[in-house]
């Protein structure tokens, strides 16, 4: 569903990314593990269009994606939820989620609303509350949901247990197998290893904008885990 090839991403004289060549398999939950720094980030940013690739290719079920928009990107299938929640803080939870399904129509809005309320009661409780005021635990589940409301083919999860406590790491970890369930493919950046590997059927471990290892997750387990503590 998803080639990278050979990619390299440049912020000026530095280079974030070297020849990074990952795949995605339709149904996969795929981990890119490493340190801060380790090019995680960039990698997902040159996937959704928010950075330009010096060099490479990123294919999308088998479409090059180096022309298209970020709108044009999501509009093909592909769903993002950012780094640190990022939800707008003085909208509602439910507008919130439905910025996710802009242009859908409102009959799609509805039914995502209701799927994604039934499986985050948490959603419907706080509907009408400004996300600003949720602890971050909820805002992930918030920015999860925003992510799926359009029912995307694949999506991005940057980083979703940062700064959580254990007991939000579990309900987030939660609501990914509530995305695999359905059949969603995930692209999962994790700098805490030991639950993401929990999820993940494959993974690569980057460190200094490349990638050292890829395989199964019993395959890189042990490199992954050591780079959590880098």
């Amino acid at each position: 569903m998803l080639a990278v090839e050979n990619l390299e991403v440049r912020y000026g004289g530095i280079m974030a990314l070297r020849g990074v060549s990952i795949e995605v398999a339709k149904g996969e939950t795929v981990l890119l593990v490493g340190a801060n720094g380790a090019g995680k980030s960039s990698l997902i940013n040159a996937v959704i269009g928010l950075v330009n690739a010096s060099k490479g290719s990123v294919r999308f079920a088998g479409r090059d994606l180096s022309a298209l928009s970020c709108d044009c990107r999501a509009r093909a299938g592909i769903g993002y939820s950012p780094e640190g929640r990022r939800v707008f803080s003085t909208m509602s939870v439910k507008d919130n989620v439905l910025t996710g399904a802009h242009g859908r129509g409102k009959v799609a809005q509805r039914e995502a609303w209701d799927w994604l309320s039934g499986i985050f009661p948490l959603l419907k409780e706080r509907a009408a509350q400004p996300a600003g005021q949720l602890s971050g635990g909820e805002q992930q589940i918030v920015a999860f949901a925003r992510a799926m409301s359009s029912f995307p083919d694949l999506v991005l999860l940057d980083e979703p247990f940062l700064g959580l406590a254990p007991v939000w790491i579990a309900r987030i970890s939660e609501a990914v197998r509530q995305m695999q369930a359905r059949g969603t493919t995930i692209l999962m950046t994790e700098q805490m290893a030991r639950p993401a590997l929990k999820l993940a059927t494959r993974g690569y471990v980057m460190r200094g904008g490349e990638v050292r290892r890829s395989g199964t997750v019993a395959e890189i387990r042990d490199l992954a885990l050591a780079e959590e503590y880098l």
